[in-house]
């Protein structure tokens, strides 16, 4: 889980106050950007994130860990990836989108973006997913 923490913004000084970012934004804005690169299956959940879909709330935090220390932000990033990809170069993809993203949305630069492949999904056909998810 990301701390409570809240992270400050650099702010110049205009007097008009501050901005503060939570790690759970961070998250979700990292899991779109590795959700957006060509190989990415899925993100990796938990099983209370897998409940919480199936109720209809989305979790588009689920399968990033935001980690806010002194030396800087870091990201753990756990997905599953398709079948015949180049798990490398869609790694590489993951942490350039990632960094490229949270620089143009927060101006935050992170320190680490890690990447953890915890699976492959093969293609099946429609019929056989349903079977799979009544299960």
């Amino acid at each position: 889980m990301s701390e409570t923490t809240n992270l400050e913004m650099n702010q110049e000084t205009n007097g008009l106050g501050k901005v503060e970012i939570a790690p759970e934004v961070i998250e979700v804005i990292a899991s779109i950007a590795a959700l957006e690169v060509e190989g990415v299956a899925q993100m990796r959940g938990n099983f209370a994130s897998g409940v919480v879909e199936k109720l209809g709330k989305k979790m588009h935090n689920k399968g990033v860990k935001v980690d806010l220390s002194e030396d800087g932000i870091k990201v753990e990033v756990y997905c599953v990836m398709n079948f015949g990809i180049s798990i490398p170069q869609v790694a590489q993809q993951i942490q350039d989108n990632i960094r490229q993203t949270l620089i143009n949305m927060t101006g935050l630069i992170t320190q680490e973006v890690n990447v953890h492949i915890v699976g492959v999904q093969f293609e099946t056909s429609k019929q056989d997913l349903e079977l799979q998810q009544e299960m």
